[in-house]
């Protein structure tokens, strides 16, 4: 074959080659005389140009003259297209070659193709087969060959014949789908003017799911193949796409040359080709379905601003990114609520809840899930009770680019009254009992009027003697302890008194309350030496005598002492002992010696 004939082969897209200038043709391979005219004629190849021709007007003279290249033609010499394409065939595969033989042959096919009955009787044969008309021909001009000749030019007229028409161009066009439920999964689909094409298409962004590979041979059009999309990054849309070559078979045309007063002849025309490109309608979104988990900073507080720690998680796919890899902010919110009772979990939120304020939140685009974020209310707890903050995620107040990912009826909230959720206010004052006497007992009301978990308190309190020279606020240590009461269960408020056993020395007493709940945490603990925690105890007016008692010149007992400071140690003695029966049952009241 000559080098030229690769740009033969060109890709036929439509119209015709632009005829180019006029050159002589030249004998090529093949038997005969190189003449206008001869006995036996001229079987075989003309060269134009390099390019190997084959006659297609039997009968007429050879085209020893100067040929004009007309380009490809769909119509040569007012040829069929199923002609053309049977033509173009033989010229294309076989034709361009320097076998005499094998030129020979293509010569008696293209012509019987073109015009049977002239092709046979041109020399004189009587006869209706092709084998016969060469052998009849080729005894006289080279009998060697004949049988050679004859050989393969009916089977490359046979091959030719079972050829369906072909055309002059074709084009296609790539199309994807992809599964609603998952962005990876899809299908690749090549369209085309005809069906008879195949080619080999390659993916970007994808492979073919049956093979793992990004290329595939053999592609033929209306048949959809599975494909398995590859995202290049995470987190960010992208998009599948495809290019790919294909061929339509031999072209329903030939290179068109004429030669005045000659024969025309046929050069190859190659086959219809055509590419194909596309890509995914629009980008493939990698799903985002984003939830939040909360723990509020303490579980029971004295009030102020409510204060949250949220964590984001993922019930499924993966935080969108932008182009430069930041994390894509993400915009949730809360409600929250107030409540007189412990919220049930998971139920709804109840009719009674009080809407107290709004906490709102927008992601970090460097943090973006990677660590939690405390929210702080700008509104204080005022009131006592159970505050529930319940958080949504909505694809309406994203950004387009995060509901692209979300889906625009993407909703999420939270469950209402999960514990982790609920701070308390708890609501507890005391009242103590203002004054008391030597040898009487001392009340403490305790008042619990709100922030009653659903497992219930257990409230306790205890005494402490004021000290000379310490604060009021600091006196209530273990120190200066006189007495504790057991604790009390409780699952309800109310007004819940304790009182303490006789007291029998002079001063001023501090009342300290304390609450927990039933896992033990502290839910509240009084003010040490508030004037509503301080019972004061007047001492006993003492019995008149005729004269003082007198103190004993020796002896080291608690008898042998009655001034203050005999006061001073009993007082000292009674805290020791009380504080070694600190937890004694309210009914058994010790005397405070």
């Amino acid at each position: 074959m000559f080098a030229t004939m690769a740009t033969l082969l060109t890709v036929l897209i439509g119209g015709v080659v632009v005829a180019a200038p006029a050159h002589a043709a030249t004998q090529g391979a093949g038997f005969g005389a190189w003449a206008p005219i001869s006995r036996y004629g001229w079987h075989g190849s003309m060269v134009v140009d390099g390019v190997h021709t084959y006659c297609i007007t039997p009968g007429a003279p050879a085209p020893t003259g100067t040929s004009i290249d007309h380009g490809i033609s769909g119509s040569a010499a007012g040829l069929s297209p199923e002609k053309l394409t049977r033509i173009n065939l033989l010229v294309t595969k076989y034709g361009q070659t320097t076998d005499p033989v094998q030129a020979a042959a293509v010569g008696w096919a293209v012509k019987a193709i073109a015009n049977w009955d002239e092709t046979l009787h041109a020399f004189g044969y009587a006869g209706d087969t092709l084998a016969g008309a060469i052998h009849w021909t080729f005894s006289a001009l080279a009998p060697e060959h004949s049988q050679a000749v004859q050989d393969r030019a009916v089977a490359y007229y046979d091959e030719a014949t079972h050829a369906a028409a072909g055309m002059t161009s074709a084009s296609g066009s790539v199309t994807f789908t992809t599964d609603a439920a998952d962005h990876r999964a899809g299908t690749v689909r090549v369209d085309a003017t005809t069906t008879t094409a195949s080619g080999s298409l390659t993916l970007t962004n994808a492979v073919f799911t049956d093979t793992g590979a990004a290329t595939r041979e053999g592609v033929t059009p209306g048949t959809p193949y599975a494909i398995t999309a590859q995202q290049p990054a995470e987190g960010r849309p992208y998009s599948v796409s495809a290019t790919g070559r294909f061929s339509a078979g031999y072209a329903a045309a030939v290179r068109h040359y004429t030669t005045p007063g000659g024969q025309d002849t046929a050069g190859p025309a190659g086959t219809v080709e055509f590419e194909v490109t596309g890509q995914d309608a629009t980008p493939r979104m990698p799903p985002f379905a984003p939830t939040i988990s909360t723990q509020v900073a303490d579980r029971y507080s004295a009030g102020g601003p409510y204060i949250d720690e949220i964590t984001f998680e993922l019930a499924a796919g993966e935080w969108p990114r932008g182009g430069d890899g930041s994390f894509l902010p993400v915009t949730a919110s809360a409600t929250v609520y107030r409540t007189d009772t412990e919220p049930t979990p998971g139920e709804p939120v109840p009719a009674e809840a009080e809407p107290v304020g709004t906490l709102s939140l927008v992601t970090d685009a460097a943090t973006g899930p990677n660590a939690p974020y405390a929210v702080t209310s700008p509104w204080d707890m005022a009131a006592a009770g159970f505050y529930t903050a319940v958080w949504t995620i909505r694809a309406a107040d994203q950004s387009p680019e995060v509901s692209a990912h979300t889906g625009a009826g993407y909703s999420w909230a939270e469950a209402f009254g999960e514990r982790s959720q609920v701070a308390v206010v708890p609501a507890i004052t005391t009242t103590a009992q203002p004054t008391g006497t030597v040898g009487g007992t001392i009340t403490d009301t305790i008042h619990v009027t709100g922030g009653v978990p659903a497992d219930g308190l257990r409230i306790s309190a205890a005494v402490y003697r004021a000290v000379d020279g310490v604060a009021a606020s600091d006196t209530c240590v273990p120190a200066n302890l006189v007495w504790q009461s057991e604790q009390l269960e409780i699952t309800a408020v109310g007004s819940y008194a304790v009182t303490s056993p006789p007291i029998e020395l002079g001063g001023t007493y501090y009342w300290q309350e304390h609450a927990v709940d039933d896992a033990g945490a502290t839910v509240h603990t009084g003010v040490c030496g508030i004037e509503n925690e301080t019972s004061r105890v007047d001492a006993a007016a003492p019995a008149p005598t005729d004269s003082p008692p007198a103190l004993a010149a020796t002896g080291t007992g608690i008898d042998a002492l009655r001034g203050p400071a005999g006061l001073a140690i009993g007082l000292l003695t009674a805290g020791a002992s009380l504080a070694a029966t600190a937890r004694s049952r309210f009914g058994a009241r010790p005397k405070i010696r």
